[in-house]
């Protein structure tokens, strides 16, 4: 049996955008919530956030829902950590919380957004955790605080289990999004023990894809290693012009020659434009200009 990787942007769209049961129990596991506060209902929004003023960009996100107690959860699988990153996820959970209360509503019918993001890469090298969690709170006193935005990050390289038996479902979800890619031949049997993670693996199988979907995903691919290799360009020309024109000019240029660059080839691989503004975080018009 041949896999596909979980983090891709079709396999991951496929097993948390389509299956209900299988993004509750996600969402349970990696979310900071009280046994008593789990999700037991799901309803599916649109992945697309469309702004009411046309002139700002909008805002993609892989999966998007609700549960029947109103709270509403978005879950983003990113690739490659970017600076803007946090400031984005922020921004759509904002959004998303804003967009609740309807004219002449009152704002304590508002109920919390968790937006929680998993990094194939590694932005907090300082610090040795790779679980995330930022709320509101009182700067002196933590125990206070302001309930709405639930922001969680998981730097799923950092990820390690302490066992391999271990049976707690974050530790078998993350070991499923880490463990298995097209190299797996055989998946471990802790894993394919417990249903909800069989049936996430059942999902992989190179078999269910249809041939034009398997090509998005070798594209897909193609694309992340593109856009590596130029981040790492990028970033030694933004150094080099960091030291002639000071470092965070440089930075700045070289992360907009890397963003043009990146859009550049996605353009020519005929991706949606709205995939290349995901990427980039370039504007349709300087998109388009290319």
């Amino acid at each position: 049996m041949r896999y596909l990787n979980p983090k891709a942007d079709l396999t991951f769209k496929r097993v948390f955008g389509e299956h209900p049961d299988l993004v509750m129990s996600f969402l349970n596991a990696l979310l900071p919530l009280q046994r008593e506060e789990y999700i037991t209902d799901i309803e599916y929004l649109p992945s697309e956030m469309v702004p009411d003023n046309p002139l700002r960009k909008n805002s993609i996100v892989d999966v998007r829902c609700k549960d029947n107690k109103g709270r509403h959860f978005i879950v983003e699988m990113q690739m490659i950590w970017s600076p803007e990153f946090k400031q984005r996820v922020l921004f759509n959970a904002s959004k998303a919380y804003v967009r609740q209360m309807g004219s002449g509503e009152k704002y304590d019918l508002l109920q919390p957004v968790y937006s929680l993001n998993l990094v194939n890469d590694v932005f907090e090298p300082d610090l040795e955790e790779y679980y995330h969690y930022y709320r509101m709170v009182h700067v002196e006193h933590s125990e206070r605080v302001i309930n709405g935005l639930q922001l969680v990050f998981v730097e799923l390289p950092k990820f390690t289990p302490h066992t391999y038996g271990e049976k707690k479902m974050e530790v078998l979800w993350l070991r499923y999004l880490t463990e298995i890619d097209e190299k797996t031949t055989e998946v471990p049997e802790e894993l394919l023990e417990n249903p909800e993670i069989k049936k996430a693996v059942t999902v992989l199988e190179e078999s269910a894809f249809t041939p034009e979907q398997l090509l998005g995903y070798e594209k897909f691919w193609d694309i992340i290693s593109v856009e590596k290799t130029l981040i790492s360009s990028a970033e030694r020309k933004g150094k080099a012009e960091g030291i002639a024109e000071g470092l965070e000019k440089g930075k700045a240029e070289g992360e907009k020659q890397k963003s043009l660059e990146i859009a550049r080839n996605m353009k020519s691989a005929n991706l949606p434009i709205e995939s290349i503004m995901q990427f980039t975080s370039l504007s349709k018009e300087e998109i388009e200009k290319l």
